[in-house]
């Protein structure tokens, strides 16, 4: 990803990730790395000023679009690692979860879903992801607060599976994790990760509708609107 500042998640990013991805697929790519060309950060999330509006269609287009990116990254046939390289909150620790290994370099940043924390509730799919990967009360006491980790937490947690003293390390480390298939038949790898996966990669196809219709109708209301507001007035103080 290198969408300056922050490789905030906007629908024009989202579409590009998504066909990168597919086209890794479809040229039977060894696997993917997914990370960041900023040098201190991952993903900053979600684009706030995707959902600072109240235009329906707006708005569905953009939660549409999330959907697909996420399902091509949670449902991708071939290996996928990430190398975080900097900080990632909400939408950001969303796709390093969904893929299948994840490498964080050491330092300050952190990692997390904190969405209360801009009045914003996590989805079911964000949430079930969380509680799979860090186990349920965990996942439930760290989305009621809003935590964010730094990496050795999240590696003791299991948020993340090692710990890197660079990029090119972290790099190296999801390369290694990547080549290891070269000594397994993938069909029966592919089919294996889609059967563990299958729950939740269903439950969005059946729910999509559904799972727009109340993200849309939440992100219209005065107070969420108002509290969006806030927080980009807050950025624009601090970029000063």
């Amino acid at each position: 990803m290198a969408k300056k500042p922050v490789n905030s998640l906007n629908t024009e990013l989202l579409s590009e990730l998504k066909a990168a991805l597919l086209e890794a697929q479809n040229s039977r790519s060894k696997g993917v790395i997914l990370t960041s060309s900023l040098p201190t950060v991952f993903c900053a999330g979600l684009d706030i000023m995707e959902m600072y509006t109240t235009d329906k269609t707006k708005l569905t287009n953009f939660w549409q679009t999330l959907q697909d990116t996420w399902l091509t990254i949670y449902s991708l046939p071939i290996p996928i690692a990430t190398a975080i390289n900097g900080s990632s909150p909400a939408g950001g620790c969303l796709f390093a979860i969904s893929t299948e290994y994840r490498v964080m370099v050491e330092g300050k940043h952190t990692i997390g879903l904190n969405e209360t924390q801009l009045g914003i509730v996590a989805p079911k799919w964000f949430r079930d992801l969380y509680s799979s990967t860090i186990g349920h009360h965990q996942a439930e006491l760290a989305l009621l607060r809003g935590s964010l980790f730094k990496p050795e937490k999240a590696l003791q947690l299991g948020l993340v599976d090692e710990l890197a003293k660079d990029k090119t390390e972290a790099i190296e480390k999801c390369k290694k994790y990547i080549l290891f298939y070269d000594n397994i038949p993938s069909l029966g790898r592919s089919v294996t990760k889609l059967d563990i996966r299958n729950d939740l990669i269903q439950w969005m196809k059946k729910n999509k509708e559904a799972d727009i219709e109340k993200f849309v109708t939440y992100v219209q209301t005065p107070k969420v609107q108002a509290g969006l507001k806030l927080y980009i007035e807050y950025l624009k103080q601090k970029q000063q």
